[in-house]
């Protein structure tokens, strides 16, 4: 293979299971964060671009599903296999709320203005949290045909998205009304589906096909099939002109948005890719796996030659921040000692 293709990535350890979900905050006046949700129960907040840790969440009893950041990375949520979604001070690490379910949590996300917190499980219910008063009951959404997968807010907060474990289609909720408004069809059922960051487009990956829809007139734009069967897709955000997407043969490939040609096609990961996220600026883009492992790959221009090409790259994530980047984010963030230890290289399942 041509060197100058080879990517070498950050790798990120520390969980002990497999890795299912990553979330990036947005450009923050402190950088910006990587939050990786683990079947090891404990959430990692990372620097997001150099990988290295900064702390573990620590207080589910089971597998962690799904993560978020709000907007100004002040607070992070998970949603879990032990029946709550929790709420957690970003800057301390501490809980600061857990909202009880009648089972499993799959899907958590932020309102845009933060003060809402949406959930979706096992339960087929869409929960929607008022973080102002987080011991008033939850508004309910009328129940979900299937059980649900992914979740995220639209439109202002005036849409919520859904999509279904055991069925195909993206469905999306007026919030005000709380019905379905539109359902965009796929064959299989949508493991991933990313709003763009400027709010064009919605993303989803069904089976072993990424989609393209119109986030506001609700037409597919384009449809690509892929190598092997997919369970996360990304859009590169600042020009939009590719896309990420990892799944069951470990690999993490590159695509042209306009014409599904493979870009570039990364190796790495020891177990399937079961989440692909795309950094706020674009110039990176994270791949949780099977492994337990967080890679983050360069993007760079394709012209780049093998120095440049690795320059980001550090043995193992351990790379040397500027105390600045990260101060605000380590000051007082509890960090057990336990927690301190499972930066060992531990790549079992």
């Amino acid at each position: 293979m041509d060197k100058k293709r080879i990517a070498v990535p950050l790798v990120c350890h520390g969980h002990s299971r497999p890795v299912v979900d990553l979330f990036y905050s947005p450009v923050t006046p402190d950088g910006f964060f990587l939050i990786s949700a683990s079947k090891d129960s404990s959430p990692m907040l990372r620097n997001g671009e150099t990988g290295d840790w900064i702390g573990t969440f620590e207080g589910h009893k089971g597998a962690v599903w799904s993560v978020c950041l709000d907007t100004n990375a002040l607070r992070a949520a998970s949603g879990s296999a032990d029946f709550t979604a929790k709420v957690w001070d970003a800057l301390t690490g501490d809980e600061l709320h857990s909202f009880e379910h009648k089972h499993i949590v799959r899907a958590c996300a932020f309102s845009e203005d933060t003060h809402l917190l949406l959930t979706g499980g096992i339960e087929k219910v869409l929960r929607i949290y008022d973080l102002n008063r987080p011991d008033a009951p939850p508004r309910e959404v009328d129940k979900s045909p299937g059980s649900i997968r992914t979740v995220a807010w639209m439109h202002s907060d005036q849409t919520i998205l859904s999509s279904c474990t055991d069925m195909g289609g993206v469905r999306l909720w007026d919030v005000r009304s709380g019905k379905i408004v539109q359902t965009l069809e796929t064959k299989s059922s949508v493991t991933s589906a990313e709003v763009s960051q400027d709010g064009r487009y919605i993303t989803t990956a069904d089976g072993s096909t990424v989609k393209f829809w119109d986030a506001n007139h609700f037409g597919l734009v384009q449809s690509y099939n892929m190598p092997c069967t997919v369970e996360s897709a990304s859009l590169e955000p600042k020009y939009g002109n590719k896309f990420a997407a990892g799944g069951e043969d470990m690999w993490v490939r590159v695509f042209d948005f306009h014409t599904g040609e493979e870009i570039a096609c990364n190796k790495g990961h020891h177990g399937p890719v079961h989440c692909v996220r795309f950094s706020p600026g674009g110039e990176s883009y994270a791949s949780g796996s099977e492994d337990g492992t967080i890679r983050i790959w360069q993007t760079g221009p394709l012209t780049h030659d093998d120095t440049e090409s690795v320059a980001a790259n550090g043995t193992v994530g351990k790379v040397k921040v500027s105390a600045e980047d990260v101060s605000r984010k380590i000051e007082g963030f509890h960090i057990a000692e336990e927690g301190k230890t499972k930066e060992k290289e531990t790549v079992n399942e």
